[in-house]
Order: C-alpha cells, then sequence, then structure tokens
C-alpha cells in the first residue's frame, strides 16, 4: 500500500440492534470515500478526515446485516495449530515439508529436497520454532526477491528494495522510497499468490493510490489478479498458524 501520509488509527464502538460492534476507524488525507473492510483483525473503517463521525457511523449501520455476516464467516475460519515434534508438516509455498529434529549445539535449520531439517540444543518447541521461523524469514526474503525482480524488468521499473515484515493482517506495503514489504508469512501460500502481492506493491510504485490506472497496472502485470486475491482472502488465515 502507499506509504504517504500516516493514516490516524481509533478503536471505536458502536451500538447496533444486534449489540456494540467494536471497530477501527483509519482517517486518511485524500481518501475519496468510506469504506468497510472485515479481515481476521475485525471491522475496519477507512474514511476522509473531512467526513463527520456521524455520517461513518450511519454509514456501518446501514450495512449492518453485511457486517455481521462477514464477521460471522471470519469466527468460522481456524487459524491451524502448528505441531513442532518430529514428522509434522510445514507449509511452504503451496507445498507440504516434513519437519525433521536433530540433536546439536546450535540451532540451524536446512532443506533438504521436501524435508526441513532443524537442529537445536534440546527437542523443545520454543528453539524448534525459533529455528523454522528464522529459515522461513531468510528464505521468504530470496524468493520474494527474485519475484520483485522479475515483475520489475516486465513492467520497466528499476527493482525495489524488498523488506521483510511480520505483520499478520497486511500481505504488503510500499512507500515513496520504493520499498516494498511483504510479510514473511505469505511464503507459505502457493507462488502464484506471492506474485499477485508482489506486482500488486509494484503498481503502487506507478500509481500510489487504487485508481483504474493502478488496477490496469496490475491486470497488466498479473492477469489473474481477481482470482488470485479472492483465494487469498478466502485462505489467508491457512497461513497465520506460526
Amino acid at each position: 500500500m502507499p506509504g504517504r501520509d500516516p493514516p490516524a488509527r481509533e478503536p471505536r464502538t458502536l451500538a447496533l440492534a444486534a449489540g456494540p460492534l467494536d471497530y477501527t476507524l483509519v482517517r486518511r488525507r485524500g481518501r475519496r470515500g468510506v469504506g468497510l473492510k472485515v479481515d481476521a483483525s475485525g471491522l475496519t473503517v477507512s474514511a476522509p478526515l473531512s467526513v463527520p463521525l456521524a455520517r461513518v457511523e450511519k454509514m456501518v449501520r446501514e450495512s449492518e446485516s453485511w457486517v455481521l455476516g462477514k464477521l460471522a464467516v471470519w469466527r468460522e475460519r481456524q487459524v491451524p495449530v502448528q505441531r513442532w515434534e518430529d514428522g509434522a508438516t510445514l507449509p511452504w509455498l503451496g507445498e507440504s515439508l516434513v519437519l525433521r529434529l536433530d540433536e546439536g549445539r546450535r540451532a540451524f535449520a536446512q532443506l533438504d529436497g521436501a524435508v526441513l531439517r532443524v537442529t537445536v540444543p534440546a527437542f523443545a518447541e520454543e528453539p524448534v520454532r525459533k529455528a523454522v521461523v528464522a529459515w522461513y524469514r531468510r528464505n521468504a526474503l530470496v524468493h520474494f526477491a527474485q519475484r520483485a525482480f522479475f515483475f520489475a524488468r516486465l513492467a520497466v521499473l528499476p527493482p525495489p528494495r524488498v523488506l521483510l515484515s511480520s505483520a499478520n493482517s497486511r500481505w504488503g506495503s510500499c512507500n515513496s522510497r520504493r520499498e516494498v514489504r511483504l510479510a514473511w508469512r505469505l511464503a507459505k501460500a502457493r507462488p502464484a499468490l506471492v506474485d499477485y502481492v508482489v506486482c500488486h506493491e509494484l503498481a503502487h510504485l506507478r500509481h500510489m493510490n487504487h485508481s483504474r490506472e493502478f488496477w490496469a497496472e496490475v491486470a497488466r502485470l498479473c492477469p489473474d489478479y481477481r482470482s488470485l486475491r479472492e483465494e487469498l482472502e478466502a485462505n489467508d488465515h491457512l497461513y497465520r498458524a506460526f
């Protein structure tokens, strides 16, 4: 997403017929209208600085059925519980890796075909988890940078600086310094979904908004972006286990 003015975020509660509704109000300079978004973190309402709060909450009330329905869907989604014992499986770029544990002096992880071999001083959950996450971060950055370089050439753009984030609700962001941040957990998704997020952020380097021109640029780089975006939104809870 574009990185101009940091938005003002305010947690609020609105009384609805069904009961109190907690939501986050995000005020951003330059935004044209009021938008509602429901995800794993709940309801987020984005609005221009000039729109009165009463108008914002009126729109939420008018959308009560839609909001409550979406929240119910999210509550039904179960984040998988990751196991850390020998033989457990780990998601990596849409495939499954088998976790194999060995004992050694220092924590280390390396890929051997479809097996992630992790050496730890003691077979305890936290050292194993830390070693696995460190491996994911290292290799996610390599994969993300390669895909960003590929699509930057396709877009005739200078390659951006690719950084990692630990975000659990936003897969990517960018700023005017040509930095693209991608959540390392995205590396659990299949490659086409990673490519969609990369293309989305690269398109922001040319259009710092979500205008018609922006989406045309996304479509040029990633023609199937609509179906990929829907797939990512429907399954992103599967990538939040650790």
